[in-house]
């Protein structure tokens, strides 16, 4: 199963960063790949979303469950049901002289094990690119330039 992990410095206060990247209902506002983001239902520390995003032009849906660790600045998330076998990770936040470190990992699984060997370096390329494009447009958003 494809795992993929990217990260990248962000100039920024650390709780306001977390609470951009916490509100994945405004995804949409500011990432092209992601069409829709609706919360399904909303706890003290969870929310159950469900996202439809265009990957090379076919849509992907899923349900998923975000919990929040507003102490910590730190999200985990898991798809609950959807087009995917398997798509969870975490956000995580670390501090550094340049700025806040932003992690994102991504461990999925598209299911359809026959043809796995030839299109899981394809889709590891297309969810790492995807993820980088998300750190960048967050980085945009939160120090209004492009890097």
């Amino acid at each position: 199963m494809p795992y993929v992990e990217v990260s990248k410095i962000i100039k920024s206060d650390k709780k306001k960063l977390y609470e951009i990247i916490k509100k994945m209902e405004d995804y949409p506002i500011f990432m092209k790949d992601v069409l829709s983001v609706e919360i399904l239902e909303k706890g003290h520390d969870s929310t159950i979303t469900y996202w439809v995003t265009n990957v090379d032009g076919r849509k992907i849906k899923w349900r998923e469950l975000d919990q929040f660790n507003d102490e910590k600045c730190h999200i985990t998330y898991k798809q609950l049901e959807g087009d995917l076998r398997k798509f969870e990770g975490e956000w995580i936040l670390e501090e550094s002289e340049e700025g806040i470190k932003v992690i994102l990992t991504v461990d999925f699984d598209f299911g359809v094990p026959m043809i796995a060997p030839l299109l899981n370096p394809v889709l590891k390329k297309k969810v790492k690119q995807n993820s980088e494009n998300m750190l960048e447009s967050i980085k945009e958003k939160m120090e209004g330039v492009s890097a």
